[in-house]
């Protein structure tokens, strides 16, 4: 058995590190957003208008999440020696 079959490509491994990095980043960026929505709720802001905002807020980390996740998939197929799209 090759090295290769036996555990994950260095390519698959830099990945994963790099899935979980930006994992953690978005999962800090959320959090902040709550703990700023939870400020603006203090200084008398309305839970809707709160809301609102969160959801303003979050539509970019979800598009951030989904586009790496579009990435890592595409760099997971293999490659094919005469494919055109280099």
């Amino acid at each position: 058995m090759s090295a290769k079959k036996r555990g994950k490509s260095a390519r698959q491994r830099a990945m994963s590190t790099t899935g979980y990095a930006y994992a953690f980043f978005l999962i800090l960026q959320t959090i902040l957003i709550g703990v700023n929505a939870e400020n603006r709720l203090q200084q008398g802001d309305s839970p809707i208008e709160v809301l609102m905002w969160m959801i303003n807020q979050c539509i970019p980390v979800l598009k951030q999440a989904s586009s790496f996740q579009e990435k890592q998939k595409k760099s997971l197929l293999p490659r094919h020696p005469h494919s055109e799209d280099k």
